[in-house]
């Protein structure tokens, strides 16, 4: 694999020269069924899962490349999200000498994941607007470095950062920008996927927990250069998306006019709850949300968030974060359930 001398300075030395697993399916694939599997000590009755997965998941991510007409070596699968930003860390960043940036409010787990790998978390929080500060964030960024965290649309502000900051900061920093968009379907703006070409730097996370309601599957896909799936694709574990994953994800993908109608119905249900909270005294703002959530600011985040889950409803309270003083993050519900909480939140002194 070959890489440009500015991003392979990037990789932990130790990952360059390291060998990854060979798993008994990297060997053979066992899609051949006119073979007898003898060679991974598997139990040999047939039970559905009785054998490994595949370690590279081959139709699932032929399938998930079609959707933004790319080569399958563009892409590579995680359980979840997190442990791609686990093994984009890993790969990367030396602990106790590298840094990651991140940009709060945003996602706890790159922080967490940092701290978990000995490696420095630098912060610089949004504007007013939850919009990034190029200038800033450049002059916080050491030698050292090596990721920018973005979250865009961002949680749990549910905004998208503005596009023009976001090009700047592509260009501008030495390490790599990595674009989380867990919520991208739920926004009027196109993926940063279809930037790939341009920038050799950007990393693209989406995942199917959101819009394709899968969450309780974990599966999270990156996106970027082949010699960064390369990368992550030998240091992840061998068999990480276990086959049950893998076929019912397939299945979802297949019903796009399902998944299509669902997310459409989360934005109307999404404007209309906006709507409807703005209406309410002790709601100080709805901010505007291109995700499946809203940020709410209202008189007491705590008293408000006691108060809905007296009434069955469980919200999140987001006070304390910064820039979300007395705030309270909302997820978008079934229109029924929508419902429910207009009338009881409105029924709140």
């Amino acid at each position: 694999m070959s890489y440009s001398p500015k991003m392979k300075q990037l990789i932990r030395p130790n990952i360059l020269k390291m060998e990854a697993y060979q798993s008994a399916r990297d060997t053979f694939d066992s899609a051949d069924e006119n073979v007898v599997l003898l060679d991974a000590n598997e139990n040999p009755n047939d039970s559905g899962y009785n054998r490994y997965p595949d370690p590279y998941q081959k139709r699932l991510r032929d399938r998930l490349a079609t959707k933004y007409s790319l080569a399958p070596d563009r892409l590579m699968l995680g359980n979840g999200s997190d442990e791609i930003l686990d093994l984009l860390i890993r790969a990367i960043c030396e602990p106790g000498l590298d840094q990651c940036l991140v940009l709060p409010p945003t996602y706890g787990m790159y922080r967490v994941l940092s701290d978990l790998n000995n490696v420095e978390m630098l912060e610089v929080p949004l504007d007013v607007e939850f919009q990034p500060i190029p200038d800033d964030i450049l002059k916080s960024a050491k030698a050292t470095t090596k990721i920018l965290f973005l979250c865009s649309p961002n949680n749990p502000t549910g905004n998208l950062l503005a596009t023009d900051r976001v090009e700047y900061l592509l260009r501008n920093f030495n390490g790599l920008v990595v674009i989380d968009e867990a919520y991208i379907d739920f926004a009027n703006r196109p993926s940063w996927v279809m930037r790939l070409e341009e920038f050799e730097n950007l990393v693209v996370i989406q995942t199917l927990s959101k819009a394709y309601g899968m969450a309780g599957l974990r599966l999270g896909i990156c996106y970027g250069q082949p010699w960064l799936i390369s990368l992550l694709q030998k240091i992840k574990a061998p068999y990480n998306i276990n086959s049950a994953t893998q076929q019912l994800a397939l299945q979802r993908l297949n019903t796009p006019e399902t998944i299509k109608a669902e997310v459409d119905e989360l934005i109307t249900q999404r404007e209309r709850l906006a709507t409807a909270l703005e209406e309410i005294a002790w709601v100080r703002s709805v901010y505007p949300s291109q995700a499946n959530f809203l940020l709410v600011g209202v008189d007491d985040a705590s008293l408000r968030y006691k108060q809905a889950l007296g009434s069955g409803f469980v919200l999140r309270n987001r006070d304390g974060l910064p820039g979300c003083d007395q705030c309270i993050r909302i997820s978008i519900g079934t229109p029924s359930e929508n419902d429910l909480l207009i009338e009881q939140l409105k029924q709140l002194k």
